[in-house]
């Protein structure tokens, strides 16, 4: 074996080709790095964009409800502590969340308006965080007051301290006939998290709910673990601990179906850009066969002095695995450079060139966001030597087909 290695790092690096089978193994290993380095670089971006709309998300989106299917929770005080006596729960909150028609100045939206405690909201997501105008705690302090998107205000032409008014989902019975009710709240807070929820949602203080929706309790209590992937660990224990009458429901169900068509994307794009992996690495079978070709009377030779047909079939599948390898090599160490300083590269282009990549107004992400994972890492690289793998079996099964005699009678 040694032997045998050392015939391949001559072939690899030192041996004599012609022209043509030279510019065939440089591009294909040109194709190997341009390949691995394109793959590893949009799967860290496809999952820097994964990461960021799950932050901005789940930082209104709680990771998990508690719900009556028939009725209200009237005591939600005692289901919270009976919750955090199951495990580690970092918070408990209450909601009474319901869809009304929002309009002002002659424009209308269907919104979803969710009644909440200041206080204990706090502790299930980062609205506060997120507030880029008033005050979210005047929702407490100002009766019939509401908190909305930034979207939402700019698409109704309203800013803080204007008036909108809702009409909600009930129905009126006056001597003048049946009318829906209508209130009129006044704008108090503004929050942005850059996602369709700045378009569809508004919060309005526990007390305004429940005179707005004529309810006595509250819908549910919403929880947030540590981590959102918790719910799979952490509520069902949760789950046996309480009446099984509670409904349970996580983000997983509300907002999955996004987050999977994400991680579908993903996918498709990984398949897609393999493509140019595999371009490359049957490139190898070209490079093999010419090399075949020329080390005709090499091959023969070597089968004169004892090499087996196993030997050589090895001699040259490592040949071209070295030719995809050093491809593969510098196509990772390029991916992994180009994801880890993508973002600052994208900022220097914007600089450079005034355009924005990313309009925040259109794509509510204002920069190319890059999170380097290795088991993407190791994929591609797996994947991608398995391809040169394959591509070297026949060229290599050929080359120890070659029977000596034939060979040295046509030097």
């Amino acid at each position: 074996m040694p032997f045998v290695w050392d015939i391949i790092l001559r072939y690899s690096f030192t041996g004599r080709r012609s022209g043509f089978t030279r510019l065939v193994a440089r591009a294909s290993m040109v194709g190997m790095v341009l390949g691995v380095a394109s793959l590893i670089t949009v799967m860290s971006v496809m999952n820097g964009f994964a990461n960021e709309l799950n932050s901005r998300i789940l930082s209104l989106v709680a990771h998990a409800t508690v719900t009556q299917p028939r009725g209200q929770l009237e005591d939600w005080q005692t289901l919270a502590e009976s919750i955090k006596a199951q495990g580690p729960v970092r918070g408990v909150a209450p909601y009474i969340e319901d869809t009304v028609l929002m309009n002002a100045w002659g424009r209308q939206r269907g919104v979803r308006v969710t009644g909440i405690e200041v206080n204990a909201q706090q502790t299930v997501s980062r609205l506060v965080e997120r507030v880029t105008r008033g005050n979210i705690e005047a929702l407490e302090q100002e009766r019939f007051s509401v908190a909305l998107g930034g979207a939402l205000a700019r698409m109704l032409g309203v800013s803080v301290g204007d008036e909108v008014r809702v009409t909600l989902p009930t129905l009126s019975v006056t001597p003048m006939g049946i009318y829906p009710r209508s209130k009129t709240l006044r704008v108090v807070a503004e929050f942005e998290v850059g996602s369709d929820l700045d378009a569809t949602q508004a919060y309005v203080a526990l007390n305004t709910a429940r005179r707005l929706f004529a309810r006595s309790g509250v819908d549910g209590v919403q929880l947030r673990f540590d981590n959102p992937n918790d719910v799979e660990t952490k509520l069902p224990t949760i789950r046996e601990a309480l009446p099984q009458t509670l409904l349970f429901t996580d983000w997983r169900s509300t907002q999955g179906s996004l987050f999977t068509a994400v991680k579908m994307e993903k996918i498709t794009v990984a398949i897609l850009l393999m493509a140019v992996v595999a371009v490359a690495a049957f490139n190898i079978v070209s490079t093999l066969t010419m090399s075949v070709t020329e080390k005709a009377t090499d091959i023969a030779v070597l089968r004169v002095m004892g090499l087996s047909s196993n030997a050589v079939m090895l001699l040259f599948m490592g040949h071209g695995l070295v030719l995809g390898g050093v491809g593969i090599i510098l196509g990772a160490c390029a991916g992994i450079a180009l994801a880890a300083n993508i973002s600052e590269l994208a900022a220097w282009v914007e600089s450079v060139t005034g355009q924005h990549l990313f309009d925040p107004q259109v794509y509510y992400i204002g920069r190319l966001p890059s999170e380097l994972q290795l088991p993407d890492v190791a994929v591609t690289i797996g994947a991608a030597m398995l391809l040169s793998l394959i591509a070297t079996v026949y060229p290599a099964w050929r080359a120890s087909r070659i029977q000596p005699i034939e060979a040295l009678n046509h030097v």
